[in-house]
């Protein structure tokens, strides 16, 4: 499956125009014989690409002490309980914030309040944050999560997730396609029966459909 992977990657960048600009690189997932009206049959799944996600990747970390000074080294923005309870009460802040970050990391001990402050932002959103026990590694889970995509079908059939950037090349970009087509594979009922057609594309450019 690798190789006709590729092939499709290849000839979806060989087919873009050329823009002024560093394009992403985005697969297009199309289900079926699913019910996604029902919330169990929904795709949400945290994927680790193996050759990164080809951007940044916007990370906040609700810590305090020891905790909070190691995710300064690797996180975009660090917030306290203090910061926590304040974003409760700024309604259209916490807004922006969801909307602004890719992924949220969270001491397992500020949940519950992030729940009672924040899950009616961030919830909706399927942004609530990775808890962090208390022997996880703050500065690995945080880098884990930079090369990190969501699959997230929601009642769609048809939904997209990033793959990586154009400069990445074929091969970086077919590695991370491969990892997410076996998730992908993993988790649904009837694995590849599930799935009607896959398509990569730049940001600007033509689809090309990935064999599965």
């Amino acid at each position: 499956m690798a190789d006709t992977i590729q092939e499709a990657v290849t000839l979806a960048l060989d087919d873009a125009p050329e823009r002024n600009f560093r394009e992403t690189v985005d697969i297009a997932i199309n289900l079926r014989d699913l019910d996604l009206n029902d919330p169990s049959n929904r795709i949400d799944e945290s994927v680790v690409l193996p050759a990164g996600t080809g951007q940044e990747t916007q990370i906040v970390v609700f810590a305090e002490g020891e905790t909070a000074v190691r995710a300064q080294e690797v996180a975009d923005e660090v917030l306290d309980s203090d910061d926590l309870e304040d974003l409760g009460d700024d309604d259209d802040r916490a807004k922006d914030l969801a909307d602004e970050t890719d992924f949220f990391v969270a001491e397992a001990s500020l949940m519950q309040d992030i729940g009672r402050y924040l899950g009616t932002v961030l919830g909706p959103r399927g942004k609530m944050p990775t808890p962090l026990q208390p022997d996880d590694d703050v500065v690995e889970t945080v880098n884990r999560m930079k090369n990190t995509v969501q699959l997230r079908s929601r009642d769609r059939r048809t939904f997209h997730t990033r793959v990586g950037a154009e400069d990445m090349g074929p091969d970086a970009i077919s590695d991370n396609i491969d990892v997410i087509i076996r998730r992908l594979e993993a988790s649904l009922e009837k694995g590849p029966l599930n799935i009607d057609g896959i398509f990569v594309k730049t940001t600007m450019g033509p689809a090309r459909e990935v064999p599965v």
